[in-house]
C-alpha cells in the first residue's frame, strides 16, 4: 500500500531533514512513526547522506509499531531492519545483521552504550517518546547523554514533551543540542527561567518560572522544535480510528489456540470447558484480552501483553486524560492494579473529569450509554477489550465523540494478534453486518482450526 502522506507529516518530514537534530512534538494519532520512517528513507535511499539508523522506543513500539509501519507502506520495502530485544544473546544476534535500521527499547539504551563505548556507530538516532528521557537522574539519560556527542543526527518524537513541568524539557533537548539552547546543565536553565518556590534553607522543593520565561523557553527552541495539536493545525475528521496489534508469545498463543481446538483448557490445574461455539467464543475473548474464568469464575491470568499496550497509549498520552473501555471484571481489576490513577465511571466523578481532573477513567459499555456527556474531559478513547455489541460500542465511543467536543478525537483499539479480536473489530467497523454473522464467522474460524489440527 502506497502512503498518502497529509500536508502536516510532509511539513514534519522536511523538518527532520532540514535540521540535523529536531523535535517533532505531534499529537497522538498524528503519524509521527509514518513521517519519520519517510524522512529517514529519502535522507538515506535518495540523498544517501546517512546509514545506520538506531531507534529507540518503549517495548511494545520497538517489536511491534516500528515494523508494522515499515511492512505496512511500499515505499519502504527496500528497507531493511533487526530488533534488537530480548535476552543478550538475542540482542547481539540482531547486532550482527548488517541492516538500514536498528529497533530497540529503551531499557536497553544502558547495556547498548556500555557496549560501544567510545565506538559508538550509529550515526542518526531516532528517540520515539522523548519524553521518557526526561530525568536528570535516570540510568537511560545519563547513558544516553556520554555517546551523544558520536551522533550526528537526532530525531526526538514526543507528544507533549512536559505535561508537567518545563523543567522535564532539559532533558530532552540536551538530547538534540547538547544544550546550545536551555544551557549546558540543568542547573544554569533553573537559574535562567526559574526561581525557588517552596524551599526550606538551601533545600528547594518546587521552582516557578519567571516573568516571561515561558515565552522564552519556546522561543529558544523554535529553530528546531516543531510542535502541532491536532484541533489547532490538522484539517482531520472528528474521529480517527487506530489499531494497536498486539501480539502473544508462543507459550500464550499455544493456551488459546488449544481452548479454541478442543473447547476445553487445563490452566493452572483448572480445567475450563466452553459448552457450544458461543460460550467459546466469549472464552477467546477473554483470553485475547489476558485473563479468563474457571468454573467458579475466578480469573486466571494468561498474558499481559494488552496492559503492556495500555501502558504505551497511557505514557504518550503525556497528561491528557483517556478513557479505557473494558468488556470483563477482570480487565477493570488487572488495569486498576497497575495504574492505580485510575478512576471507575461513576456520576460522582463526571464533574472531576470534565474538569481534566482524571488522567485514566475505566468504564464498561454497558454503563457508559446514553446521556453521558464527557466530552469536555478529553478527546482519546482506548477500548483494552472489545465488545460483541456494535450498539454499545457506538454509545460508548458518543461519549467524546459529540457535539461540544473541542478536538479531534481519537479511538484506539488493542486487538490480539490471529484471534477473535480480529473478527470483532471487523463488525465494529462495518464489514460484517451483525452478531450473527461473527458469530457464524467463529464457528467457521473454529471448525478450521480443529480440522487443520489432524492436517
Amino acid at each position: 500500500m502506497e502512503a498518502k502522506l497529509h500536508e502536516y507529516q510532509r511539513y514534519s518530514v522536511d523538518w527532520i531533514e532540514a535540521h540535523p537534530y529536531s523535535g517533532l512534538f505531534l499529537d497522538m494519532g498524528l503519524g509521527k512513526t509514518l513521517a519519520t520512517l519517510t524522512g529517514l528513507h529519502e535522507l538515506m535511499k535518495d540523498f544517501e547522506v546517512i546509514d545506520k539508523v538506531l531507534v529507540i522506543a518503549p517495548l511494545k513500539v520497538a517489536q511491534s509499531t516500528w515494523p508494522a509501519e515499515i511492512h505496512k507502506w511500499d515505499q519502504f520495502s527496500d528497507f531493511t531492519y533487526s530488533v534488537v530485544t530480548g535476552t543478550p544473546n538475542q540482542r547481539m544476534s540482531a547486532l550482527a545483521e548488517d541492516v538500514d535500521i536498528y529497533i530497540t527499547n529503551r531499557e536497553s539504551v544502558v547495556w547498548l552504550t556500555e557496549l560501544y563505548g567510545k565506538k559508538w556507530p550509529f550515526k542518526t538516532v531516532v528517540i520515539d517518546e522523548l519524553s521518557s528521557f526526561k530525568s536528570t537522574r535516570s540510568k537511560r539519560f545519563k547513558a544516553l547523554r556520554k555517546v551523544r556527542p558520536l551522533m550526528e543526527r537526532v530525531i526526538g518524537l514526543t507528544g507533549t514533551p512536559a505535561p508537567n513541568t518545563l523543567l522535564d524539557l532539559w532533558p530532552q533537548l540536551y538530547l538534540l543540542d547538547r544544550g546550545k539552547r536551555l544551557g549546558r546543565t540543568v542547573t544554569q536553565y533553573r537559574n535562567d527561567y526559574f526561581y525557588p518556590g517552596q524551599a526550606s534553607g538551601h533545600v528547594v522543593y518546587s521552582w516557578n518560572l519567571q516573568n516571561g520565561a515561558e515565552d522564552a523557553i519556546y522561543d529558544r527552541i523554535g529553530d528546531i522544535c516543531v510542535s502541532m495539536k491536532k484541533a489547532d493545525h490538522l484539517k482531520l475528521p472528528a474521529r480517527t480510528d487506530e489499531v494497536v496489534t498486539v501480539s502473544l508469545s508462543a507459550k500464550e498463543r499455544e493456551v488459546y489456540d488449544t481452548m479454541e481446538r478442543d473447547y476445553v483448557l487445563n490452566l493452572n490445574q483448572d480445567e475450563i470447558v466452553a459448552a457450544n461455539a458461543a460460550v467459546l467464543a466469549n472464552k477467546l475473548l477473554q483470553l485475547a484480552s489476558g485473563a479468563i474464568y474457571d468454573e467458579d469464575g475466578k480469573a486466571l491470568p494468561v498474558h499481559e501483553a494488552k496492559l503492556e499496550a495500555l501502558d504505551d497509549l497511557i505514557e504518550q498520552a503525556n497528561g491528557q486524560p483517556v478513557l479505557v473501555f473494558y468488556n470483563f471484571k477482570h480487565d477493570r481489576e488487572r488495569i486498576m492494579k497497575r495504574h492505580p490513577e485510575a478512576v471507575d465511571l461513576t456520576s460522582e466523578v463526571i464533574d472531576d473529569w470534565n474538569a481534566g481532573k482524571i488522567p485514566v477513567l475505566l468504564a464498561h459499555p454497558q454503563s457508559s450509554g446514553h446521556g453521558l456527556n464527557l466530552q469536555a474531559g478529553g478527546h482519546i478513547i482506548v477500548w483494552f477489550s472489545l465488545t460483541w455489541s456494535l450498539e454499545y460500542y457506538q454509545q460508548a465511543n458518543a461519549r467524546l465523540d459529540r457535539q461540544g467536543q473541542s478536538q479531534p478525537v481519537t479511538v484506539y483499539h488493542l486487538v490480539t494478534e490471529n484471534t477473535v479480536d480480529e473478527r470483532v473489530m471487523k463488525v465494529l467497523q462495518g464489514k460484517a453486518k451483525s452478531q450473527d454473522e461473527l458469530l457464524a464467522a467463529v464457528k467457521a474460524q473454529i471448525k478450521k482450526a480443529r480440522v487443520s489440527d489432524y492436517d
